[in-house]
């Protein structure tokens, strides 16, 4: 009896020890947050050039991986889709906007066969959590982010909102409805009385905190609204830049151009795009001009500034917690900065709201082209177009037992490589099948031999591939193609010494044209791409979509 009183007691705590080492080993899994801030240009971060104060940001840039190339989208929904799923946008079901086309490819919410982050995270035995903006379904409850795997959700379920209310925003024949939802549940704040940046910061703090009772790792996914129009910011964040845009658009961008070619991110032998001719001279404006324009880029640095302000409570509240040595953080942005209104103004200006000054809860303005182009320096072009300056992302990766600080690379890393980046970290098996459904495979990269063995860039084999509203791109080396709705003429770039894509050299090299080409038409295939133009005439441009130029 004796002898099996022990050997119970031995088994027991062989059991016991099992479970802790077991809880142990989960506990040391790695914590993932993911910050997506939404229509910033390329070097609008302070460590990416700016004139714009961004402390937090910098001091993630200062002791992590800066990348040179990184793509998104480039446009809002789109690059959600991918970022959420690891798909390209027309696998999830996002092909063109969230709004439903009547195809598979276009039904304006993600599908079921595109498994989320918050899906894959938490069969891997994560707390999944999301602050700030969805955009990839919200019409149906099953398609909002409680429904689509993640344990807490706060923020809005479409694609824009004014920050100090939820009043519905004036486009088009309908007022666009604003939900602010948290966990399923419609919040009604008191206008005014709040600033919509901090609360996505505060509701992530607090997401943290009620984490931390769990004894699981965790993905957060802390997705800025900032600083998407309308133009609107704390005066105390104002008051910061008050006369720091005197000097205007011409002289800051070759400001910037400075400090990025100081800083290795742009490489001395690399092109610049050239002067956007759509943008006036600054010293040609008025008096008056002069400070009609610089009191929006006031309000937009303020809205970065914000942005930048509650990624530090996270990260204080990251340390408070003891997680920060074993937490990757990476952080990104949707697409470039927005152009295109001095031709084609899809807000239209009549909708500008001035019930007070511009910034206040009661105006609703944007930032425009004259100011998007010191934004996407020193690339070509804007939100939703497909060279340069539209799709390309500052990239910024903070692991500190992990990543070298201060390293600057070349990556060229995509959204689609996020998914496959962040399982391969957790030790998360992507699930072939889900709920019965068989799962859409992954087509991205882990970039961890990037971010933790210093590789240079990803070691892909294929291309990589766009299509939006008829725009289409290929990158595969050093060449990117592209071509822009509703021109089919495809221009080549040789994009290892001219990344500011100013000498089009598509009639000197027919084959590689040709070569890009058929490698587009078979993954547009196989992707459910359609072709755009028999879209549009049922589908005028969105809310939140950037004209086509």
């Amino acid at each position: 009896m004796k002898k099996t009183l022990i050997t119970l007691n031995l088994l027991l705590s062989a059991i016991v020890s099992v479970q802790a080492q077991n809880k142990t080993a989960e506990n040391s899994k790695p914590n993932v947050i993911l910050i997506l801030v939404d229509d910033m240009g390329y070097s609008d971060l302070g460590n990416y050039g700016s004139e714009i104060k961004t402390p937090n940001v910098d001091k993630l840039a200062s002791e992590g991986l800066r990348l040179r190339e990184f793509y998104n989208n480039s446009i809002c929904a789109p690059t959600r889709a991918s970022v959420l799923t690891g798909q390209y946008q027309h696998k999830a079901g996002i092909g063109y906007f969230d709004v439903n086309l009547g195809l598979p490819a276009y039904q304006g919410y993600l599908n079921k066969e595109s498994l989320t982050l918050g899906e894959v995270f938490r069969s891997g035995g994560y707390s999944t959590l999301i602050s700030g903006k969805w955009h990839v379904g919200s019409e149906d409850k099953a398609q909002w982010p409680n429904q689509r795997g993640f344990d807490k959700f706060y923020g809005i379920l479409k694609g824009a909102s004014n920050y100090f209310d939820t009043k519905p925003l004036p486009f088009g024949k309908t007022p666009y409805p604003v939900k602010l939802i948290r966990n399923n549940e419609e919040l009604h704040p008191k206008d005014d009385s709040y600033y919509f940046t901090d609360e996505i910061g505060n509701n992530a703090v607090t997401f943290l905190d009620e984490q931390n009772k769990e004894n699981k790792p965790f993905f957060l996914y802390l997705a800025f609204t900032a600083p998407h129009w309308p133009l609107q910011a704390k005066q105390v964040d104002i008051a910061k830049y008050r006369g720091k845009f005197d000097e205007g658009w011409d002289v800051l961008r070759e400001k910037r151009i400075k400090k990025l070619k100081e800083s290795g991110i742009l490489p001395a032998n690399q092109t610049i795009s050239p002067r956007d001719p759509e943008v006036p001279e600054w010293d040609k404006l008025t008096y008056d001009e002069k400070q009609f324009w610089k009191a929006k880029m006031e309000v937009y640095a303020a809205m970065v500034d914000n942005m930048d302000q509650n990624v530090g409570k996270v990260l204080e509240k990251l340390k408070a917690l003891k997680k920060d040595k074993n937490t990757l953080i990476i952080f990104i942005a949707d697409n470039g900065a927005q152009g295109g209104f001095n031709t084609y103004n899809p807000l239209n200006r009549a909708l500008v709201r001035n019930d007070g000054p511009v910034g206040s809860s009661g105006s609703f303005d944007y930032q425009e082209q004259n100011w998007a182009y010191l934004s996407n320096t020193p690339l070509q072009e804007y939100k939703n177009n497909m060279h340069e300056g539209g799709f390309s992302s500052p990239f910024i990766a903070w692991f500190p037992s992990k990543i070298k600080a201060g390293r600057i690379d070349k990556g060229t890393g995509h959204i689609i490589d996020l998914a496959p980046t962040f399982y391969d970290l957790a030790g998360i098996e992507y699930p072939k099948n889900y709920n019965g459904v068989v799962s859409n495979p992954l087509p991205g990269k882990s970039l961890l031999p990037v971010l933790f063995d210093n590789v240079s860039e990803v070691n892909r084999g294929e291309p990589l591939f766009w299509e939006r509203a008829g725009n289409r791109a290929v990158r595969e080396g050093k060449w990117k193609l592209v071509s822009i709705y509703p021109s089919y003429q495809w221009e080549l770039y040789n994009l290892e010494t001219d990344r500011g894509e100013t000498t089009n050299i598509a009639q000197q090299n027919p084959g590689i044209v040709n070569a890009l080409s058929a490698k587009y038409f078979d993954w547009a295939d196989k992707t459910g791409v359609v072709e755009y133009s028999k879209f549009k005439a049922r589908n005028e441009l969105m809310p939140g979509a950037a004209p086509k130029r």
